[in-house]
Parts: structure tokens; C-alpha cells; sequence
């Protein structure tokens, strides 16, 4: 099993949910979190003040899949992120060792 946690820009996330949902994927944990890349934030002018936001808003979802599922949520998360543009996001893939699902005790494949 496969950790997926993928960190987008926050206005793609109904594009990346619709689109894991397409592929059938239903559950997900979604965060709300601030961060920042290789952009190094956003300068902006306000009432003829420059400033910096280092720090950018991002939404950050995480799915736990099967091996064999990996490839097609990985692609649907590309699908929907995809502006072309700096600051469109990373995706971190990390092994699962096991899941326990608590209500029934199931482990492993069957609790995901």
C-alpha cells in the first residue's frame, strides 16, 4: 500500500476531487495548509506598499491506496492540479506499512 499526499493550489481542489472520484476513489483526509516552493511567495502592492506573502495557502490531500491503484490516482491528481504554472503543487508517495480499520479490526488491503 502507497501514501499519496498531494499539496495544490487550493482553488483546484474540486477539479482533483472530481477527478479522483471519476477513477473511483471516494475516501480522502483534506487540509487546509500554508507553505511555499520554489516560487518564494507572492510580492504584492497595497495602497502603494510592497509586501511579500511567504507563506501561501495551499490545500493539502492525503489517500492511502493498493499498489495497483497507484498509477491512476497519481494521474488523476495531475489531471485536476494542472495549471501549467509555478506553484501548481507536489505529490509525495510514501509505503504503508498497514492500515487497521477500528470499527471492524480488518487490516491491511481490506481496510482501505
Amino acid at each position: 500500500m502507497k501514501r499519496i499526499v498531494a499539496i495544490i493550489r487550493q482553488e483546484k481542489f474540486e477539479d482533483v476531487k472530481k477527478e479522483l472520484m471519476e477513477v473511483g476513489c471516494e475516501g480522502m483526509t483534506v487540509s487546509e495548509v500554508k507553505g511555499r516552493g520554489i516560487q518564494q511567495g507572492i510580492k504584492e502592492s497595497y495602497r502603494g506598499s510592497s509586501y511579500c506573502i511567504d507563506l501561501i495557502p495551499k490545500t493539502r490531500i492525503e489517500v492511502v491506496v493498493k499498489d495497483e491503484g497507484l498509477d491512476l490516482l497519481v494521474d488523476a491528481i495531475k489531471r485536476g492540479a494542472y495549471t501549467g504554472n509555478i506553484g501548481d503543487g507536489k505529490i509525495f508517495i510514501q509505503p504503508v506499512e498497514n492500515v487497521i480499520r477500528i470499527r471492524t479490526g480488518e487490516e491491511g488491503d481490506r481496510a482501505v
